[in-house]
This record gives structure tokens, sequence and C-alpha cells, in this order.
């Protein structure tokens, strides 16, 4: 099975035959048989062959399976947060931006500086 393509130049027929591939391959992995996962996920078992057999199912029946796979966690890096543009992620370098807490310190109030003879 070919799992890595590229998914820039990739159609999205292939994008969804390599992603149901590696969910076979998990499952696979996971020594689960298609009809514990199908109870699982509440899909239906010919969901899990069309998987098994690369070919695309509805992003419902996708999710169901990723969450029964215990995959749940990966679903937020399908997509970037759109809070963050990515030229701020380039400049944080992957940080996360921090606020200032605390209070500021009350200060003198500014003057030219030419008044320090009168003090």
């Amino acid at each position: 099975m070919k799992f890595n393509i590229a998914f820039g130049d990739a159609t999205s027929s292939a994008i969804a035959r390599a992603l149901c591939q590696r969910l076979e391959a998990i499952r696979l992995a996971q020594n689960i048989s298609q009809a514990e996962l199908a109870t699982e996920a509440g899909v239906s078992r010919s969901t899990l062959t069309r998987i098994a057999d690369g070919r695309s199912v509805s992003l419902d029946s996708f999710i169901r399976v990723m969450q029964a796979l215990g995959l749940s966690d990966h679903l937020a890096t399908l997509l970037p947060d759109p809070e963050i543009r990515p030229v701020e992620r380039v400049r944080r370098g992957g940080r996360q931006r921090r606020r200032a807490s605390g209070k500021r310190k009350p200060t003198r109030p500014w003057t030219w500086g030419d008044d320090e003879s009168d003090a």
C-alpha cells in the first residue's frame, strides 16, 4: 500500500484513497475486525469495506471511524487554526503568542529634564 503521496499535487480521489488506506492499515495494526469497528463507529460494515478498498466515504463516516480507532486528536491537524495567520506562525517559530500579565508600575510624569535645577 502506498501511503506517502504529494497531497499538494494529488487529485481529490487519490487523497481519499490514501487516507482510506491509512485507516485500513491502522485498523489492521490494532487487530480490530471490520464488524467490531463498524459497531463501535456506528457505520455499516460495507462502509468499512469501501475504506479497505480505498474508495471514498462520507466525511461523517470517516470521522466516526477515526474516533472509534482512537484518532480523535489527529482531527485538529487536518486544518490550520484560522485565527493564526501563516506569517505569524513563521515569525513565532511555532511558539504560542503570550500576553503581558500583571499591573504596570505607576510612572512619574515625564519632564524635559531642564527642571532638575529646581529639584
